[in-house]
């Protein structure tokens, strides 16, 4: 008997996806036989970059990883996280941490889930300390005001953030 192939979830709003995201992205590709990115949509969180934009970005960060084999897709969504769970048929979603402070929301949030959806797992991967202190805020914040995000974010990501920033001058 076969047995069915473990597909997780990974979702965040990814404005935009960093280099710790990656980092959790590939350590989850251990853990499951098939992973989705999940876009959050979240317009009332006043994205840098749009949601095709960001799904964009996502790819081209991940795309080494599925040239190495990795199963990965990348959607948007903009229902609960455990509806778009069940849609997706996924076993498990997959939450990244960077400090203890993320713990209480992300615990909150994984036993609320936990209620709405009982047969979902989540599963929580902690940063390495090389990537602990990078948040897609601080990365947007100190792009737009002319610091060097290189270190913090893929090539393609590092591309849209100076566009962005050279196009804000103009205006």
């Amino acid at each position: 008997m076969r047995r069915k192939l473990r597909k997780g979830l990974y979702a965040g709003t990814f404005d935009p996806i960093t280099r710790g995201h990656y980092e959790i992205i590939a350590r989850a590709t251990k853990l499951v036989d098939h992973l989705v990115i999940g876009v959050a949509q979240n317009a009332g969180k006043g994205p840098m970059f749009d949601s095709k934009t960001r799904v964009k970005l996502v790819q081209a960060e991940v795309q080494s990883l599925v040239d190495k084999g990795a199963a990965i897709e990348v959607q948007t969504f903009d229902n609960l996280l455990v509806h778009f769970a069940k849609e997706i048929d996924a076993d498990l979603v997959i939450r990244g941490l960077r400090a203890v402070s993320d713990f209480e929301y992300e615990f909150q949030m994984a036993g609320m889930n936990h209620y709405l959806c009982y047969d979902i797992e989540t599963v929580f991967l902690m940063a390495s300390d090389r990537h602990q202190f990078i948040s897609s805020r601080f990365v947007k914040e100190i792009a737009l005001l002319g610091g060097d995000v290189a270190p913090f974010v893929g090539e393609s990501v590092y591309k849209a953030l100076l566009k962005k920033r050279d196009s804000g001058k103009r205006a």
